[in-house]
This record gives C-alpha cells, sequence and structure tokens, in this order.
C-alpha cells in the first residue's frame, strides 16, 4: 500500500502531507476516477490490460507484415469498449451528440428511422430507442458477442422498437433508406472504410443526415505534435484499430485519419455537405454528413 501510495503521489493523483504523512484524494480528482458521468475516465483503463495481452502479436507483424484479427480481441475488447463508451453514451448522446445536428432531436421525436454502424453492445441504440419511442433503430456490428449483449439490455429495457444484427457495414442494404444513420469511432478502423461511408451514403434517405464521430486530429503529423490527446490516438491505433484492418488486408486506415483525409473520403462517398463540429468532450469531431 506505501509503494503504491508513493506511486499516485509522484503521479499527482493523490496529495501527501509530510508532517503528517496522510495521503488525501482531491474532490476534482475522485471526480475523474469514479461515479457514472462521463468524467469519470477510469473506466478507460480497462483498455491497458487488454491491449497488453496482444503486445507480442503486435510486435511479430512489425517483423513479418500483417495484423492482429479483430476475433482475437474479442471477447475482453468488447468489455473495455462497452465501459468507456457506456459513460460517454449515458452523460452525453442525448444531451450532446444528437442536437449537434440542428433539428435532428426533434425529427427523432416524430418518428424516422434510424441505423448504427459498428454497433458494439448497442447501448447508444438502446438509450436512443427509450427517449424516442416512435423512431425505429437497428444497430450493426461484427461482434456476434457485442450484438447478443445489445439484445439482452433491449429486451431489459423493454423496448420493442430496438434490433440488432451482425453484419459487414460494407453490405449495408440501400433499401429501406435510413433518415439517420451514426457511426461512433467505427470508421478508421475497417477493412474498407471507403466502402463502408460510400453505403452509408447510398442507404442515406433524401433528405438524410449521416452522423459520424471519429477522433479529432489532423490528417499532418506535424499538427498534431502538442496535442495531449495524440499520443494515446496513435498508440490505439498501433495496438488495435490499424492492425485489425491490416490484419485481412485492409486500408489500414489508422485512428488518426484527420479531418483532411475524413473529408476527402466523405466527398468521394458522395456526401454534399460536411459540417465538422467538436464533440462535447475535447477528443473527439462530429461530422454532419448530407447528400
Amino acid at each position: 500500500m506505501r509503494e503504491w501510495l508513493g506511486a499516485m503521489a509522484t503521479g499527482g493523483i493523490v496529495t501527501y502531507e509530510a508532517a503528517s504523512r496522510t495521503f488525501t484524494l482531491p474532490a476534482e480528482h475522485a471526480m475523474c476516477l469514479t461515479g457514472t458521468s462521463s468524467r469519470n475516465l477510469a473506466a478507460g483503463s480497462q483498455g491497458l490490460p487488454m491491449l497488453a495481452k496482444r503486445l507480442p502479436r503486435v510486435v511479430e507483424c512489425f517483423r513479418s507484415g500483417g495484423g492482429v484479427p479483430y476475433e482475437e480481441f474479442r471477447p475482453d475488447f468488447t468489455e473495455a469498449q462497452d465501459a468507456s463508451w457506456r459513460l460517454l453514451y449515458d452523460g452525453l448522446l442525448i444531451k450532446g451528440f444528437l442536437p449537434a445536428a440542428k433539428g435532428l432531436p426533434e425529427r427523432l421525436a416524430a418518428g424516422i428511422r434510424v441505423a448504427d454502424l459498428g454497433c458494439g453492445t448497442g447501448h447508444a441504440i438502446n438509450l436512443m430507442a427509450r427517449e424516442y419511442p416512435k423512431s425505429t433503430f437497428v444497430g450493426y456490428d461484427l461482434g456476434e458477442d457485442a450484438i447478443a449483449r445489445a439484445r439482452a439490455e433491449a429486451r431489459d429495457m423493454g423496448l420493442t422498437n430496438a434490433s440488432f444484427e451482425v453484419l459487414d457495414a460494407t453490405r449495408l442494404p440501400a433499401e429501406p433508406n435510413f433518415d439517420l444513420i451514426a457511426s461512433f469511432d467505427a470508421i478508421h478502423d475497417q477493412k474498407d472504410p471507403a466502402a463502408v461511408l460510400g453505403r452509408a451514403a447510398a442507404a442515406l434517405a433524401r433528405d438524410g443526415i449521416y452522423l459520424m464521430v471519429e477522433p479529432k486530429a489532423s490528417s499532418n503529423l506535424e499538427d498534431n505534435i502538442g496535442n495531449p490527446f495524440t499520443p494515446y490516438m496513435y498508440g490505439m491505433s498501433v495496438l488495435h484499430c490499424m492492425t485489425v484492418s491490416l490484419a485481412v488486408g485492409g486500408a489500414g486506415l489508422g485512428t488518426v485519419w484527420g479531418e483532411q483525409t475524413a473529408r476527402r473520403m466523405l466527398a468521394d462517398a458522395g456526401f454534399t455537405s460536411v459540417e465538422v463540429v467538436d464533440a462535447p468532450g475535447p477528443q473527439n469531431n462530429i461530422y454532419i454528413c448530407r447528400r
């Protein structure tokens, strides 16, 4: 305990009073380590042991090429992602992410058709389905374990307007159209992100909105130096996002594909209007895209 407290004190997590040899967790630090709000950063720590288990395989890829398949990251990747994003969704989805597109909450309240690409454990879909009972929602993801959890939560919440399917997003059906398609941190690690964006554009109703949340960064390395979030983004890219794409011969776009590349790929996919706004919290951008 003494050694652990020494690490916490020298790391700036707790304070130390030498005269009384006592340690204190300041209230403003506790807010970032406890509770159910999106300010609680502790959930993100689950990613460290999850990624560390795959480090030897990633090292092999540096020598021989290729990547580590997504299947080798499950099921604990599913758990880690759920832990981090669940708090963000609970605190920010309804009040922050969705209102970024003007008029979208009103359309959801009136009733529209919605899809989430790479929905993971489906918490975003289930929260929206509960908030907007007149709309219908479907979540798509490659992970059968994640989809099973999504369906179970929907049942527990008594939702009748939310469904989930195991589906590669490059096979998203064009008909019937969706009025809203969303993706949360899910495009950059796809095998073929250009194809996914193309399918999203094709499946969107003429007056629909594609809401894409992706890491806030530049496509130019020199612009990212000094950004306190980008070391984490590049690290995540090496240890997961890029390697799962390379494992299947994919584009290997990487976590830090950046706004410039995202705008170009969205235009190539058929989106004629792309508005980029800051997401709640400094680490993400919201791309509001229309055909």
